[in-house]
This record gives structure tokens, sequence and C-alpha cells, in this order.
């Protein structure tokens, strides 16, 4: 093949992919906003995205956050979708850009390259956090409990201040394990391995950061509970019920004769002088929390108090971690941040040994006790997790294939030059481009003021 008809033949496939993909994100975030996932008992989409499509977990959380985009953004949808805008500016794009602003940015990002695209993007989000002392000044943390008893929490802090917490809550995700910058000097990196850009997409959503905001809470309180004389002042307290710890997932509560709550009602399950959980909330608990017995009478008074159970020793969560390899077992999860399950739960006589227990994540940990799946162990080695009807859920589940025919998943009239930029090879003068784009900004917004009604 002739260089000129090869390269024509790259540049028209490039083109085919950039609308095949707005394609394959639009379907994405519609399958996100009608909750498809969850059907999958998977805990969010970009999990269901890095399991059945087979995308690193890394890179389909960055696709769904730009589907989600895409949905409120028409314009550069349209120019994804025309295959003028690769997949890598619509990403740049998508994190400065809003219905009011993105013909703006896409006609100014129009001539840029992608790499140009991304140094814009970064000075772009520089410029707009500027006035800290005004930030300071309207520094606030506001919560209030729900009526389902579920915290809202509202915080507002000063760019310096807002990046210490996220640098904890980074911490406590892992997200410093995999945020060390390359240096010249160091030896290759290999092959899959991220790059720069791709550790920027790689950002903890907001469910990981709910996580470890808890996760930081857990830990302040655990080490405050082993010096503290009276360790309750620091420990979450639940009252269950034994007809609560042994359940099943949607089982109705049997019908009693006691108020919701009481200290007799072998039914009850709620935070200490807080609002009600699920039971399957507790069996999740139950886990690995300490345990102690309280037993009452019939009109609620205690008569005795047992000692406390522990959770797994330190040794044996050790083992546990080691044989599963410090992973989550669920299927197609690799997360590292896991709690240990036991599979025959603790009330109902499973015991707190290695062969019972087995690493999951918080959110595999809730799935599997909400939806009652079954965890069995392989005899050479792993585990099946089954669903109540019986059936297992793969690894892996297999790739259908495809015709090969990229054009039959779009409509765009692509060329060999749709996709090149009308700029190629100029230089970007960073500064007067970040000027005229927030001048045109302010010229909008004073035509907008000038041609609204008079109050």
């Amino acid at each position: 093949m002739p260089l000129d008809v090869l390269e024509a033949e790259i540049c028209a496939l490039a083109g085919d992919l950039a609308a095949a993909m707005c394609r394959f994100l639009v379907l994405v975030g519609d399958f996100d906003a009608r909750s498809g996932w969850a059907g999958w008992d998977q805990p969010s989409c970009s999990a269901w995205l890095a399991w059945k499509c087979q995308v690193a977990p890394g890179t389909a959380r960055e696709q769904v956050r730009v589907a989600r985009a895409l949905r409120e953004l028409p314009l550069i949808r349209a120019e994804f979708a025309a295959g003028r805008m690769s997949y890598a500016k619509v990403r740049a794009l998508t994190r400065i850009a809003a219905p009011e602003s993105e013909a703006r940015l896409a006609e100014l990002a129009g001539p840029m390259t992608a790499a140009q695209l991304e140094r814009f993007v970064a000075a772009h989000r520089r410029v707009t956090r500027v006035d800290d002392e005004r930030v300071r000044e309207m520094r606030r943390l506001t919560y209030r409990i729900e009526e389902d008893g579920e915290l809202t929490m509202t915080v507002r802090l000063p760019a310096a201040d807002g990046a210490v917490v996220l640098r904890a809550l980074r911490a406590a995700t892992d997200d410093l394990d995999h945020a060390r910058q390359h240096d010249v000097s160091s030896a290759p990196a290999r092959q899959d391995e991220p790059g720069p850009a791709d550790r920027a997409s790689q950002q903890p959503t907001s469910g990981s950061l709910a996580d470890a905001l808890v996760d930081v809470a857990t830990a302040y309180l655990s080490g405050k509970v082993a010096a503290a004389d009276n360790s309750d002042i620091y420990q979450v307290i639940v009252h269950v019920g034994t007809d609560a710890l042994v359940s099943e997932p949607g089982s109705a509560a049997a019908a009693t004769d006691r108020p919701p709550g009481h200290p007799a009602d072998p039914a009850r399950c709620h935070l200490e002088d807080g609002p009600a959980l699920s039971p399957t909330a507790a069996q999740r608990l139950a886990c690995e929390a300490t345990i102690s017995s309280m037993l009452h009478g019939h009109q609620g008074e205690v008569l005795d108090v047992g000692r406390r159970h522990r959770r797994p020793p330190p040794a044996l969560r050790r083992a546990v971690r080691e044989r599963d390899g410090y992973r989550c077992q669920y299927p197609g999860c690799n997360s590292r941040r896991v709690d240990l399950h036991h599979i025959v739960p603790w009330a109902v006589g499973g015991g707190t040994r290695l062969a019972n227990l087995i690493c999951l994540c918080e959110a595999h940990h809730v799935i599997v006790h909400e939806r009652g799946l079954v965890i069995s162990r392989a005899s050479a080695g792993g585990c099946t997790v089954s669903r109540p009807d019986g059936t297992v859920i793969p690894a892996s589940p297999p790739l259908p294939g495809g015709d090969g025919d990229l054009e039959s998943w779009h409509g765009a009239a692509v060329t060999s030059d749709t996709i090149i930029p009308a700029g190629l090879g100029d230089r970007l003068d960073l500064h007067q481009t970040i000027w005229a784009c927030f001048v045109n900004a302010r010229i909008a917004a004073e035509r907008r003021a000038a041609a609204a009604p008079a109050a």
C-alpha cells in the first residue's frame, strides 16, 4: 500500500473510531441513567463496564464520567459523533465544559491538538480557582439526618485545606499507590502501566471517596478506642435482635406485640438512640464487628450482659488476606480495600476460621448480604458466587465479537481529513488563549444581561 494511501486509511479509521466511541458512550450514558448495571449485582456502572466489557477499572470510571457529561453537552457530542473531535479531546473538554460554555470551548478546541487542549484545560481550571480568601470566609460544614436515617453532608473548604482532606481520602482509597510520577532517570515503565494522562483519569469516584471518608473516621475512632478508659465513647453501637441476625434477605419481620425497637423485641435492628437499620446491614456488620450479648426480660429490663466476642484475630486476618491475594474475591473485582466476610454467617453457627472467611470489598460485601448471594469454596481453591436461583456469576463474561465494520455503528460522513484539526502544527499561545476564553465569556454574559428585559 502506498504511504499516502496508508496515511489516509489511518486518518479515516481514526475518525470512524471517534464516531463509534461517541455512539458507545451515548449508550453507556443511557445504560447508567437507567441503572441497568444494578440488575447484574454490580455496585456501579463503571464496575459493570469493567466486568462485562473487559475495560480496565480506571478507564471504565473515566468513560462513565464522560458519558454522563455528554448527556448535558449536545454541541460537543455532535462534534464527537461526526468524527471531528477525538475521545482524548472530548475527555479533556468535559472536565470544564458546561451547557452555557460548551459552544465557546468547542470552537477554541477545534484547531488544537489533544496535547494542547490538555494544557489549556489544566490552565483553565487553575484560573477558575482563585480568590482563596473569599473561599475561606465561606468555608462550612453542614449536615442533616434524613427521614430514613441517612446522613447528608455538605463541605466547603479553601483549596489548600481541601487538598489536605482529599489527600487523606485518596490515601484511604489507595490512590496514592498509583500516583508516583515517572522520572526520566528511572527505569522504563512497563507497557501495562498507566501514563500521566491515564493516571489523571483514574481519580477516585464520588462513591469511593465517600467510602474513604468512612474509613478515615473509622481509623480515627479505632485509635481512640485502644487508649480510652471508656471505649463506648468512640464506638458506633448497633442493637440487633436474634431474629434480625438470622433473617433471609427480603423476608418480612415476624409479627410481634412489642413496639419497634423495644429491647425485648427479637427483630429489633437499629443504631443506639438512632434510626432503624435493615437486617442485611446488621448481618454485614456482624462479619467483623465486636459483638456482646445482652439478655432482656419480657418488659425490656436488662437481665444479663455477656462478654464480648472479638472479630478475627490479626494472625487469622493476615492468613485470609494472604490466601486471597489481598484482593476482593467477587467475580471481576480486584479491589484491595477489603472486609472479611463469613461465608456461613456467624449468627447461624459459621465459625471464625480460615475456611469460612473470604475477602470482599465494601461494595460487594453489601451486595452479597442484600441480594442473598451464595458463596462456595471450590475444592481446587478459589470460590464461586451464585445467585439464589443457582446462576453462577462468571469471572469474566466473553465478548460476543463484532463484524469488524465500524461504519455500521455510526452515521458520520468520515473522510481522511475529518479528524485532522484545522490548525495542525500551530504553536499554542496559552496566555492569549486563556485570556480570549474568559473575555469571550464576559462579553457573552454582558450581552445576555443587556438583552434581558428590565425588572
